[in-house]
């Protein structure tokens, strides 16, 4: 069962909100690593009491030299690489597994609203077809999950359970007699599937466009089953599994040697005092914790604290299912006005007493400071912008680039015009007459350019004249080209169609 704590992390106010969870049992670092803490501190001092009172000299004279060699090699094992890497990968997969998990509610609120009637074979067949999803979420189950195999080791469980009646039992079995290598948790939907067109021709289901919706739910529900049975087929390969546990394993063998106080103490409880490795057991904590998250996490519908409640998905499938198609089917309220029927949308939905606080809580944009200056509110429009893509190399295009181009700071390429804003917006509240008059009725007059823009003559003539400067330059550039006799025919072709 997983195991949840978000009701205690709401609010990170005060002093360490996460210290108050180091106080749980129950799916803690403290649980999954006691044993081999316990192993890894007993190994250690039945090292460290021989090397005390059953080593001789020589004997301790070799130990401290294999201690110092294990202190000094005990980094070269690259374990932070290997094993942040490896559990990353299983919470990935752990997380993708929960995803694939099928719920049926999508297609119980389908059927409940394409199969109408409240008639005795329309309910059969609303219920016989979520009956068959939950069957085959089920059986998907017990190939998988060891708690889900306890509860329904054999199909006799499952007509006991009311899930199978017992001549669908037959036909499962009986085909698993004659098929034992196909994978008989698919049958219920195709029976579910056969069931839907089958309501359409007896006219239970009224259009076509219902059936391809529930036959489509249906595929994507047997599509997660798959999925299901995929992580449970592909596991994450043996080699690396068996790389991350040496090396974690090995690391911490060459650590409570390479970590031993070899320093003789006066009393044999001050020399367990001294000699106690607490920088190594909070190293062991962080590193066997690590890996053991990583063996939690990678077959989450086991029996582990944090392990997924497919046992209560079984019960909760079922009822839920017979909910939508069933009982909440028929039963919904009447249609009536609502609350705020006259004053169309509320401002603001009350609150209580607690929750007054939050009265004035609004979303504020990131834009909302920004201001414009006025003189930054005209408009520009381009002009003359080629929209090819094609980028030319010839003469002419030399040429264009360096006359014509004046590029500023965030200029594309275009050729600018100002359209100054009319603060005089008189002239269009006639046209804004269309909703009292109708469209029969109004006509909208013609305005003269200008009464829309006043500075459009005037930037016409300074375009004028900055076009007729620069025919100008190019006329002095076209005469010193004629004038150069290393002219490609190219060239030519272009200073011709310049002239023209």
């Amino acid at each position: 069962m997983t195991v949840t704590y978000t009701s205690e992390v709401t609010t990170s106010t005060g002093l360490g909100c996460f210290l108050k969870l180091l106080k749980r049992w129950k799916g803690s670092i403290y649980k999954i690593v006691w044993a081999d803490l316990i192993f890894f501190l007993g190994l250690y001092y039945t090292l460290n009491l021989s090397y005390l009172y059953v080593m001789n000299q020589s004997t301790r004279e070799y130990f401290v030299k294999i201690v110092n060699y294990c202190a000094k090699n005990a980094t070269l094992i690259p374990l932070s690489f290997v094993l942040g890497f490896f559990v990353n990968i299983v919470y990935s997969r752990w997380w993708s597994q929960f995803t694939a998990i099928p719920f049926p509610d999508n297609l119980a609120l389908l059927i409940g609203a394409s199969i109408k009637g409240q008639d005795e074979r329309a309910r059969i067949v609303r219920r016989t077809i979520v009956r068959y999803v939950c069957v085959t979420f089920t059986l998907t189950l017990t190939m998988m999950s060891p708690k889900v195999k306890k509860r329904f080791p054999t199909l006799n469980h499952f007509v006991d359970a009311g899930l199978l009646t017992k001549g669908e039992m037959k036909i499962i079995e009986d085909l698993d007699n004659e098929y034992p290598n196909y994978s008989k948790n698919w049958l219920p939907l195709a029976w579910a599937a056969n069931i839907t067109t089958r309501a359409r021709h007896e006219g239970i289901i009224r259009d076509d466009m219902s059936v391809r919706s529930i036959l489509d739910q249906i595929n994507v529900f047997r599509s997660k089953c798959g999925s299901l049975l995929a992580y449970d087929w592909i596991s994450i390969p043996l080699v690396y599994t068996q790389v991350v546990t040496m090396a974690v394993y090995s690391y911490f063998l060459v650590t409570v040697i390479g970590n031993q106080f070899i320093e003789l103490e006066e009393g044999f409880l001050d020399h367990l005092i001294f000699s106690f490795p607490f920088m190594p057991v909070l190293e062991f904590f962080f590193y066997m914790g690590w890996l053991k998250v990583a063996e939690t996490l990678i077959n989450p519908f086991g029996e582990d604290d944090d392990d997924f409640e497919v046992v209560w998905m079984i019960d909760r499938h079922i009822q839920v299912c017979y909910l939508l198609v069933d009982k909440i089917h028929q039963d919904h309220p009447k249609l009536m006005k609502d609350y705020y029927w006259q004053q169309t949308a509320p401002d603001s939905l009350p609150f209580t007493v607690a929750s007054q606080q939050y009265m004035g809580e609004t979303v504020v944009q990131s834009t909302q400071n920004i201001k414009v200056k006025k003189t930054d509110q005209d408009l520009i429009i381009p002009e003359g912008k080629n929209h090819s893509g094609h980028t030319s190399k010839s003469l002419w295009s030399t040429l264009s680039r360096a006359l014509f181009r004046r590029r500023r700071h965030g200029d594309n390429g275009y050729y600018l015009r100002r359209i100054a804003i009319d603060d005089n917006a008189d002239i269009f509240d006639e046209i804004n007459t269309y909703e009292d008059e109708g469209p029969n009725k109004i006509r909208i007059p013609t305005y003269p350019k200008k009464l829309f823009n006043e500075d459009v003559e005037e930037f016409e003539k300074l375009r004028q004249q900055r076009l007729e400067k620069q025919r100008e330059k190019l006329l002095k550039y076209i005469k010193l080209l004629k004038e150069n006799k290393d002219k490609s025919e190219n060239d030519m072709e272009t200073i011709n169609e310049i002239i023209k």
